[in-house]
């Protein structure tokens, strides 16, 4: 699931972020409201939207999974963009009136210029978005979705140990967690070294 949500939630960021930076301005006011309105609502609420409201609008059925997978893709492809367009903001006016005076064209100043800066700029945040989408995915035990959290609830339910399940489900998310902050300060150092 957490997986998935972030994929899915960095290709929809990246769209979103692009949209919030045209310079049509009603692609500009549509992805400013999809932004703001996601951002001011608690991850519940938008769980419990998805989860009540979806299935209903398509003509065909979806699992309560999918919808829930599904929110949590709009929700993070909502923090994920405002972290990508202030990347690509904070990369210097001058490296794109660089490029261009080379003859490079619109697409590639972006791709092979401003993009990679970004990335340099943006992974510190990025990652820590990724680490809260990945804990945010307990949420989905509210609704009897298969996760870890469930796993505890099931296991405490079958053998009335609820605090040391609870631990053990802590302890994944912890080591998975602290893993991938690891992984991001060696990409970081990485990053640095190749300045």
């Amino acid at each position: 699931m957490s997986i998935v949500t972030v994929f899915a939630g960095t290709i929809l960021g990246i769209i979103i972020a692009l949209m919030r930076m045209s310079r049509n301005k009603l692609i500009r006011i549509i992805s400013d409201v999809y932004v703001e309105v996601i951002r001011g609502l608690p991850a519940l609420v938008q769980l419990y939207f998805f989860w009540l409201l979806f299935p209903k609008m398509l003509p065909f059925e979806i699992s309560d999974t999918t919808s829930i997978v599904v929110a949590f893709i709009v929700n993070a492809s909502a923090y994920i963009s405002e972290i990508i367009r202030a990347g690509i903001e904070a990369v210097d006016i001058g490296q794109w009136e660089a490029a261009r005076s080379l003859g490079l064209s619109e697409a590639n100043v972006f791709l092979k210029v401003i993009f990679p800066q970004t990335i340099k700029n943006i992974l510190p945040a990025l990652c820590n978005e990724f680490i809260s989408t990945i804990k945010g995915t307990s949420l989905a035990s509210v609704f009897f979705i298969n996760e870890l959290t469930t796993g505890y609830k099931t296991v405490a339910s079958a053998t009335f140990l609820a605090l040391e399940s609870l631990c053990i489900a802590g302890a994944i998310y912890l080591m998975l967690n602290v893993a991938l902050s690891k992984l991001v300060k060696i990409l970081e150092r990485k990053l640095k070294e190749s300045d």
